[in-house]
């Protein structure tokens, strides 16, 4: 009785064993992804402010200058 015990015993050890691994698998893979998603988000981030940018250095809606020189060269054209 006492081996049939010891063997179960054995059984279940080499199961958490087994368990432990796979859970740390899992939060290295966890510690990971937030590694990468942190990455992404500082790049998009980066991206929105030069885009920012350069909507900033375009000429405002109200800015009539732009529309009159295309106006010009159109009918410079003609």
């Amino acid at each position: 009785m006492s081996e049939l015990t010891n063997n179960s015993y054995s059984r279940l050890q080499d199961s958490l064993e087994r368990l432990e691994g796979k859970t740390k698998a899992l939060l290295d893979a966890v510690a990971q992804s937030h590694k990468e998603r942190l990455a992404l988000e500082t790049k998009i981030e980066d991206a929105q402010a030069r885009i920012q940018n350069i909507l900033n250095k375009l000429p405002s809606q109200s800015d009539s200058g732009q529309l009159d020189l295309l106006a010009s060269a159109q009918k410079d054209e003609q």
